[in-house]
């Protein structure tokens, strides 16, 4: 493999706040970047290039941008398969269509989780309301349920089994209704410890490098806060990391890949989810690491060699979404960014996205400090000073 070296052309498909920040990290590295995004609003926009407005379904568009790159990878994994492969007859697409024709779909997903060896929770595919009912049964009344395709954020999720005095029937049905009737997976509920992600890159030459695990904080399926390190101990550390690993070497992966892991109270790890992209979890790792993700995803794409993920200082990021732009009657409000910054440690990141929205991602805060613990209490002190 020879490697693409600053100067050349990156293409991105997807120009949302993580394509920003990675055309960002190439621009610094002295590449050219162009990106492919439906909104000509997008945030990279304002950053790339050249912006190549088009959906994910158009492969004439996903060909031209191709065309013009040394080198194409993507921010979101809901790219048409057969884009990405009109792509790849022009430049090397990385992570490439197979990997992600695995990872889009939830049944594959699990199904290849399972089938190469990883721990999985108990899971269901579901083709039909008859098989939902009979995977709730199964699974013990308690279930996560995903829509085998899309969603993220907590769109295409529903809960069975959580609601005083709803009936498991009326709670199936109104499941099934939401996601659409479609394919999904049926997860069953377990007693977690901690939520963690641990961030692997691997280059076309093979190289590996893994980041210290982060530790991450849900609201209604929304990232709310990640802190790096994850405050785990060292052994569940390292078998996490070899799972993230290992996940990355069985898939030949080139690039990126989070994987989203539960720690369960009885010490289990058990695989989630993958994302073959940089991660919300690692905004931090900017911060925190020698390398941060944005330029590792530069460095493996491009073949480079990859950079030392050592820990420097302990980070903790917190999102912010649209709510902190509205009051609680909806009307517009300026946050008070200034009294944020006034934390110790504290710095802002925005989007650049131009409409706030309930639940859209719209920046972040990171902090840091001397422990986990403190850069933590930093960055929530911050986000409720806004």
């Amino acid at each position: 493999m020879s490697a693409i070296l600053p100067g050349a052309t990156i293409g991105i498909f997807g120009g949302g706040q993580l394509g920003r920040m990675m055309a960002m990290a190439a621009r610094a590295m002295g590449y050219k970047v162009h990106v492919l995004d439906p909104d000509p609003a997008c945030p990279a926009g304002y950053v790339v290039d050249e912006l190549i407005e088009a959906g994910w379904k158009d492969t004439w568009a996903a060909a031209n941008l191709a065309r013009e790159c040394a080198v194409v990878t993507l921010e979101i994994e809901q790219v048409l398969i057969a884009s990405l492969d009109a792509a790849a007859k022009f430049a090397p697409v990385r992570p490439g269509s197979a990997m992600l024709a695995i990872i889009q779909d939830r049944t594959e997903q699990k199904d290849w989780l399972l089938r190469n060896g990883f721990p999985v929770g108990r899971y269901r595919v579901c083709r039909t309301l008859e098989q939902l009912r009979e995977a709730v049964e199964a699974l013990g009344g308690k279930c996560f349920v995903k829509s085998a395709m899309g969603g993220y954020d907590g769109r295409g999720q529903a809960k069975i089994g959580f609601a005083a005095g709803a009936t498991a029937e009326d709670e199936i049905t109104e499941a099934w209704d939401d996601l659409r009737g479609g394919p999904c997976v049926a997860e069953q509920a377990l007693a977690l410890k901690q939520e963690i992600s641990v961030m692997v890159a691997r280059s076309p030459r093979g190289e590996v490098t893994v980041f210290p695990a982060a530790e991450n904080h849900h609201e209604h399926q929304i990232l709310e806060w990640s802190v790096i390190p994850a405050g785990i101990s060292t052994e569940i550390e390292a078998r996490a990391r070899k799972i993230a690993g290992e996940i990355a070497d069985a898939f030949n992966l080139e690039g990126l890949l989070a994987v989203e892991i539960f720690l369960t109270e009885e010490g289990e790890l058990l695989v989630n989810e993958l994302a073959p992209r940089p991660h919300n979890s690692y905004h931090g790792s900017e911060r925190a690491c020698v390398t941060g993700q944005f330029e590792q995803a530069i460095r493996a794409v491009c073949d480079l060699p990859l950079g030392d993920v050592s820990l420097v200082q302990p980070t903790a990021i917190a999102n912010l979404l649209g709510e902190v732009w509205l009051d609680e009657s909806g009307e517009a409000r300026e946050p008070k960014f200034d009294e944020a910054l006034a934390v110790p440690g504290v710095r802002l990141h925005l989007y650049e996205k131009l409409t706030p929205r309930r639940g859209r991602k719209m920046g972040h805060l990171s902090a840091v400090g001397a422990s986990a613990g403190e850069a933590l209490e930093r960055v929530l002190e911050a986000k409720g000073r806004l």
